[in-house]
């Protein structure tokens, strides 16, 4: 199978920050086109600060950008001319925000019936459907950030994982309506949210209240359901994460690390008796590791098939050997000319991982060559162009 599956299929893109361009992300990642619209100028994610300095590399690459103002008459006019053809619209303006420019979905179906039109918004219909919403306000009223914290301390994961995955439940959401639409011909709505997407996540939190009758609690003041599942400190100050996790891997884990009255112990042979007398099996284990280096412990661990992690900053993933060694980076070069190398989509086909990617684009650098496309003349462009109706790469 292709690494580009949906090469040949037509995608133009109105938004900006991370859920709705993590969806157009996925769908170039696998060989669509993607047309990214932007206002004049370029979209102002490029030129965040902080935390937001690398949303634009990060969700925009394998995209062209054109750059149009949508509120003249003559820029909206070729947007809908881009769309008119396209296979998938994708959008996570404010609610209504884009019905008012004549984007909405039933105005552009109505040009194009087998568009499948994707909103990327905060909410689904419902009561809160018009709110305006965050990653971080979605992660704290679906109940994500509650059980990030500690008891009393809410507190959001450590990367934009609910507008990531929400563009991923629009990506699925896209791809199920085209399946549908190569049988009926006709496209459609798709809407995916922040909130319901980290009630999903939260969804086994909820189960195990449904379940136990017992509420589930924050993470760090958990219960765990392994007697060892935790971080522990190495001789060489250092940390590692290790956990057991089968009645199958204990004898390996006491076998590995010489605990022979555990092993010989029939008492601890299941699951719940060990996570019962987890107060007496962690202060031995951590005895244990806090005499090990880590590479020594890592290299016991993998030995034996035990599951393991060191404590990884995002940094330290530019030189990890698998990624590096797998194809798990991509080489890009930044709007800034710097060279880089970011996380390819995480998917084989068929042992293969995405091949080379285009960079991020610089705002406008494919306004001329689709505006080709689009059959205008050299004077057309130019008259766009001094009225400010069109911007391109300067």
């Amino acid at each position: 199978m292709s690494t580009t599956p949906l090469r040949g299929i037509k995608v133009v893109e109105f938004s900006h920050m991370i859920m709705g361009p993590s969806v157009g992300l996925i769908l170039a990642d696998l060989g669509a086109e993607v047309i990214k619209v932007e206002p004049i100028g370029g979209d102002k994610t490029r030129r965040l600060k902080g935390a937001g300095a690398g949303y634009f590399p990060m969700f925009n690459r394998n995209k062209k950008s054109i750059c149009l103002d949508l509120k003249s008459d003559r820029g909206a006019s070729l947007a809908k001319k881009l769309i008119k053809d396209a296979d998938i619209f994708i959008e996570n303006m404010r609610p209504g925000a884009l019905d008012k420019l004549g984007f909405g979905y039933d105005a552009l179906s109505k040009e194009n019936a087998a568009l499948i039109y994707c909103s990327e918004k905060g909410f689904l219909s419902g009561p809160y459907e018009q709110r305006t919403a965050l990653d971080e306000i979605a992660q704290m009223m679906g109940g994500l950030a509650y059980m990030t914290g500690p008891p009393g301390r809410p507190l959001r994961a450590g990367s934009s994982v609910v507008d990531i995955t929400g563009g991923m439940f629009g990506v699925i959401g896209v791809l199920s309506a085209l399946t549908e639409r190569a049988r009926t011909g006709k496209g459609c709505h798709v809407t995916a949210s922040l909130f319901e997407t980290t009630v999903f996540l939260v969804g086994q939190h909820m189960a195990q209240k449904a379940v136990t009758g017992m509420a589930a609690k924050p993470m760090p003041a958990r219960t765990s359901a392994w007697a060892i599942y935790d971080v522990f400190d190495t001789s060489d100050d250092d940390k590692i994460f290790v956990g057991v996790v089968s009645d199958t891997q204990w004898p390996i884990f006491c076998r590995t690390f010489e605990f022979s009255d555990w092993l010989e112990d029939a008492s601890l042979r299941d699951n719940s008796a060990r996570v019962d007398r987890r107060d007496e099996i962690i202060p031995v284990v951590r005895e244990k590791f806090g005499s090990m280096t880590k590479a020594d412990l890592m290299a016991r661990l993998e030995k034996a098939g035990l599951p393991f992690a060191p404590i990884a900053r995002p940094e330290d993933l530019f030189d990890d050997p698998h990624l590096t060694q797998s194809g798990g980076l991509l080489e890009l070069t930044l709007p800034n000319g710097e060279e880089t190398q970011l996380p390819a989509l995480p998917v084989e086909f068929d042992g293969e991982r995405q091949p080379k990617a285009d960079n991020p684009p610089a705002a406008g650098a494919h306004t001329i060559s689709l505006l080709n496309d689009l059959s205008l003349s050299s004077a057309e462009i130019d008259e766009l162009l001094s009225e400010n109706v069109i911007g391109v790469a300067t």
